[in-house]
């Protein structure tokens, strides 16, 4: 029982949803989900991709996925990964397919020139924590991530 990562083609819009939607159930916010098959396959796939997508397979049996753009560090005046999204299935979990996954985006990061690889977890997601951390990511504490969305964000748009 071997995982192996692949790059994910249109076909997986369907598998990708599925693990997102589960992801969201986990974190509490399952009624947040507004992704489609359609807008999945248009955001990874289509002529104007904003994300890349890899799937890692148990013996054959989609068990993961990532999710990930390119950010731009200002101070470093180079391109960075920022992995939006990593999941594993329960089933797979401890079967070593989240560092596969970690490992394979760092090691695009690199070939790609990127000076970061970042990504966010929920401070109560204990068992993910210790994966980042036990292989070598340091929280940034010092940091608080804003966001703008639905009606907040079209207020200041508007205003």
């Amino acid at each position: 029982m071997k995982p192996s990562i692949r790059n994910a083609v249109p076909e997986d819009a369907e598998t990708i949803l599925r693990f997102i939607t589960e992801l969201a159930i986990y974190e509490k916010a399952g009624h947040e989900v507004e992704a489609t098959i359609e807008l999945l396959q248009s955001s990874l796939f289509g002529p104007n991709a904003v994300a890349h997508a890899v799937i890692c397979e148990i013996d054959g049996v989609p068990a993961g996925f990532a999710i990930w753009f390119y950010s731009f560090s200002t101070w470093q005046a180079r391109k960075g990964l920022y992995l939006e999204d990593l999941y594993v299935t329960p089933e797979y979990r401890g079967s070593g397919a989240g560092k596969l996954l970690l490992k394979h985006l760092a090691r695009i990061a690199l070939a790609q020139g990127c000076g970061r690889f970042e990504w966010s977890v929920l401070d109560w997601n204990e068992p993910a924590i210790r994966v980042y951390e036990a292989v070598g990511a340091e929280p940034m504490a010092e940091w608080k991530r804003y966001r703008l969305a639905g009606a907040a964000l079209k207020a200041l748009a508007d205003s």
